[in-house]
């Protein structure tokens, strides 16, 4: 008798691949691009290329494609990696008010599911960037 495989398809593979995430990410930071609380975390800042490339890695690693962020700046460390920046409730709240704006203009081209799992890790995460009261 042969034994059955469950097989999970990634979220990257459910949305589309790495175009989603570019897509994704570039509608988040048109948002980010104009907010006056978030801008000034940047150090690039108003040129966004870098962190446009590093949080599309990034995504499209966590969610189960390419391992390239990885392959180029190691383990993500994310709270490690945050932390020279002041992060309290209110840019918490501007970091998830233009994710979400993002993930609803490209909630018709994914599946429910596929959504409703990155917003909750986007709160998630969200919090867990924190660093400040």
């Amino acid at each position: 008798m042969a034994q059955e495989q469950s097989i999970e398809t990634s979220l990257y593979a459910v949305v589309g691949g790495a175009r989603f995430f570019e897509r994704l990410v570039d509608a988040f930071y048109e948002g980010v691009a104009d907010d006056p609380v978030l801008l000034p975390l940047y150090p690039e800042a108003p040129d966004l290329t870098g962190a446009r490339r590093r949080l599309t890695l990034f995504l499209i690693q966590y969610w189960g494609g390419p391992t390239t962020y990885l392959d180029e700046r190691g383990h993500p460390r994310l709270r490690m990696r945050h932390f020279p920046f002041a992060i309290g409730p209110l840019e918490r709240d501007r970091w998830l008010v233009h994710m979400r704006a993002a993930l609803t203009t490209l909630r018709d081209d994914i599946p429910a599911e596929a959504a409703e799992r990155m917003d909750a890790y986007f709160g998630m995460a969200a919090e867990a960037m924190r660093n400040r009261e």
